[in-house]
């Protein structure tokens, strides 16, 4: 769990790299989801958590896309 926390994390830091409000919007959401489920108990609900976070981290790292004005008709 903590391995999957810290790649998110890392995954975080690289896919919003200098944008401030995404990584900090970012950062509470993860934060936030494991923190909602820190009790959870149940091994087929951890097992579909981890399965939903590393689906994440996936989609991040592979879909999401940062783009930057350089003129006024270019990004």
């Amino acid at each position: 769990v903590l391995k999957l926390f810290k790649l998110l994390h890392r995954t975080r830091q690289e896919v919003f790299k200098n944008d401030t409000r995404a990584l900090a919007a970012a950062r509470q959401k993860i934060n936030e989801e494991f923190r909602n489920n820190k009790d959870e108990t149940s091994e087929e609900k951890i097992n579909e958590l981890l399965k939903i976070a590393s689906d994440v981290e996936v989609i991040l790292r592979t879909s999401v896309i940062q783009a930057v004005h350089t003129d006024s008709d270019k990004i």
